[in-house]
């Protein structure tokens, strides 16, 4: 059974979907309306801007959920997922591969939460580390133990989780993670404090858009970060969306019941290998790749 598995925030890099644009009338279409949607062209941005420009959250994830989804829709009939899952953002291109959502209509919503995201880090100092080398619970513990607001958010893959929060619990969650034997402890460049409560804000905002999207039903089943099990019953589906932006991203957990699940390859749509590489930390020997262009012309 094939995963098709989507990539999130700071995969971006600039040039990123002009191969497929000069090559494929489904993708200047794509592009097209994207523009439209988002009324800036994004796609000159994805294609000639520098790094610091591909940083704004309004445009870095936009940028990711559109490369990955016009390189899905180019593979045309080639792309035939039996479950799909995305990391953080990606989820949302993970949405629109198993026709959950359209592509108009999950652009709509990332260009929500991305403006709400935006909003709720402005409103508090805040930010995120990786902790490398320390056993889940400990770092989990040691979170619960610190004053302030730090929770575990993203959990990669064994032996690296990321924790996020208010600014001064994040640092001091860093030097007992330290003391406590973790191999690093690092502060990540990173515009706030996702998929933690200080995301409150942006959660009820993109949940009353979440409310008026239409969610179809899926060709395959979803692996939600927040659950990280198949889901396919729409209702459900948009209920974990909603608690995705303050629940934490079960990764590890998403890559292990895939692979339980009977997964057999697991293919990276959009760019970057990120979650390639992870995959390979939960199962050295797991057959991964990339979609590619060769693949779609």
């Amino acid at each position: 059974m094939k995963a098709y598995v989507f990539p999130g925030q700071g995969a971006q890099f600039s040039g990123m979907g002009k191969d497929l644009f000069q090559q494929s009338e489904v993708a200047k279409n794509m592009f097209a309306k994207a523009n439209e949607i988002l009324g800036f062209d994004i796609a000159s941005i994805m294609f000639e801007g520098s790094d610091e420009e591909l940083k704004q959250t309004k445009v870095t994830q936009p940028a990711i959920f559109i490369h990955s989804t016009v390189l899905a829709a180019c593979l045309g009939e080639r792309f035939q997922p039996d479950m799909v899952a995305g990391h953080s953002l990606g989820e949302f291109s993970a949405l629109v591969a198993n026709k959950t959502l359209t592509f108009e209509s999950g652009l709509a919503l990332v260009h929500q939460r991305a403006m709400a995201m935006q909003k709720a880090c402005e409103a508090e100092p805040s930010t995120m580390a990786a902790i490398l080398g320390l056993d889940d619970a400990i770092v989990e513990e040691i979170c619960a133990n610190t004053s302030g607001t730090v929770v575990a958010a993203n959990y990669n893959c064994p032996g690296q989780l990321v924790i996020s929060g208010a600014l001064a619990a994040v640092h001091a969650a860093c030097e007992s993670l330290t003391q406590a034997g973790a191999k690093r402890a690092m502060v990540l460049q990173v515009g706030g404090a996702f998929h933690s409560p200080l995301m409150e804000p942006a959660r009820a905002e993109l949940a009353a858009a979440i409310e008026r999207t239409a969610f179809a039903q899926p060709i395959c089943p979803v692996y939600q970060n927040v659950t990280a099990s198949a889901v396919i019953d729409p209702a459900q589906i948009k209920e974990n969306l909603i608690a995705q932006l303050t629940a934490p991203v079960r990764w590890t957990q998403t890559m292990q019941q895939m692979i339980a699940d009977g997964s057999s390859e697991v293919i990276e749509v959009g760019p970057g290998k990120v979650l390639q590489g992870l995959f390979k930390k939960v199962d050295r020997a797991f057959p991964v790749s990339s979609a590619s262009l060769d693949e779609v012309l």
